[in-house]
């Protein structure tokens, strides 16, 4: 394989931007967090609130709206979406986006996409009121699930998704990433029996015509139980369960931004770089790197409260993540990507349409297409 071959991008895709009846149920009909976009509002001096979509208020369960989102990213250089996605014991939550926008798609041979299970638990913080960030706010669904619910999940997944000409495999096997590896552990009672369904779902895979299960873990707090500190050797534990991979969300959960409500973007950047090394000495396991656009949790925060370095979402910001620092970053993670003997190449960004987070490659009405040219102009397009 050459070691120089152009990554592939992979880009988290966040389904909130249409109708869930859940939300329903917690903020009313019609709610969206296109709500919170709306409604956001500057927090202190030169902050650049609320953040208007180009494309307005798009329903991504819409296909044509979809398609509309599948064509810009496969014209700028976006590989894949991997989406944020949601399932419960009682069920799935935030599907309709992937279900019925991408799989309705006419051009959704144009992209892979693949899933990233966001198995943590979803708090009630849309917004969330000073001093009831998300460490107080009310949990709504656990992330947490039952032995059933996940072969459930496995079942559900291989046929729904995998068997779809446009998922995104690697060297045939289908990619699915872990987002919170706790909550993974918790749900089973340890190690030894994660490790026992984890490979249950491999031989499903198998048994269904694929080589095997290309499992991905998202890796920022490794622990083996919740409220014990992080594993001895977590390098260790990410062999026994049997992944294949691993990677990061967002640049924030490695390194604490250092001045609020502000910190530079290009810190952040090299605190992240730093992160990479540390990595690359803790782990054997390839380690897919990420590139975040930007941070900015501000609208999921209720407007009339003082914005304070409260926890999340009250949070510093990333300031000055312009379009052109947006490219280095990009510049400076192809150079040591494809000059890594790893394989495969696989860059993450974050984040497609994070609107909410501050981290979305969408065109807004100040930015245009800028950032996804970034993406075009450093890394090229592939055309499926």
């Amino acid at each position: 394989m050459n070691s120089t071959a152009r990554p592939t991008i992979a880009c988290y895709y966040f389904p909130n931007y249409h109708i869930d009846a859940r939300n329903e149920r917690v903020h009313g009909p019609g709610w969206t967090e296109w709500e919170l976009v709306r409604r956001a509002e500057p927090r202190f001096a030169g902050h650049r609130q609320p953040r208007v979509p180009l494309w307005g208020e798009t329903d991504e369960a819409s296909p044509a709206a979809m398609s509309q989102k599948i064509a810009a990213a496969a014209d700028h250089g976006i590989d894949a979406f991997l989406f944020d996605w949601y399932w419960y014991d009682d069920g799935g939550f935030l599907c309709r986006g992937l279900d019925e926008g991408l799989l309705g798609a006419s051009n959704n041979d144009r992209i892979r996409f693949a899933l990233m299970w966001a198995n943590h638990d979803w708090v009630d913080i849309h917004p969330a009121k000073l001093g009831q960030g998300a460490a107080r706010a009310p949990l709504l669904y656990p992330g947490k699930v039952t032995p059933e619910t996940f072969d459930h999940i496995c079942d559900l997944v291989i046929k729904r998704y995998f068997r779809h000409p446009a998922y995104w495999c690697i060297d045939g096997r289908p990619y699915f990433s872990v987002y919170e590896l706790s909550k993974l552990l918790v749900s089973f009672g340890g190690p030894a029996q994660t490790r026992d369904a984890l490979e249950s779902f491999r031989a499903k895979v198998r048994a269904a015509g694929f080589p095997d299960l290309y499992l991905n873990a998202v890796v920022w707090s490794v622990r083996i139980l919740p409220g014990e500190t992080a594993v001895k050797d977590p390098n260790e534990l990410l062999h026994a369960l049997g992944f294949d991979s691993i990677t990061s969300y967002v640049w924030i959960h490695h390194g604490g931004l250092d001045a609020f409500p502000e910190s530079d973007y290009d810190a952040a950047r090299d605190r992240y770089v730093d992160y990479w090394d540390e990595v690359e000495t803790t782990f054997d396991l390839p380690y897919f790197p990420n590139v975040t656009m930007g941070w900015d949790p501000s609208p999921r925060t209720v407007q009339s409260d003082g914005y304070l370095n409260a926890g999340y979402p009250f949070t510093p910001t990333l300031a000055n993540n312009t379009p052109a620092r947006f490219r280095v970053a990009l510049e400076m993670a192809k150079s040591r990507l494809v000059s890594s003997v790893v394989q495969p190449k696989v860059l993450t960004i974050n984040a497609w349409n994070e609107w909410t987070e501050g981290s979305y490659l969408e065109p807004d009405t100040v930015t245009g297409m800028a950032y996804l040219e970034g993406v075009r102009d450093v890394f090229g397009v592939k055309s499926y």
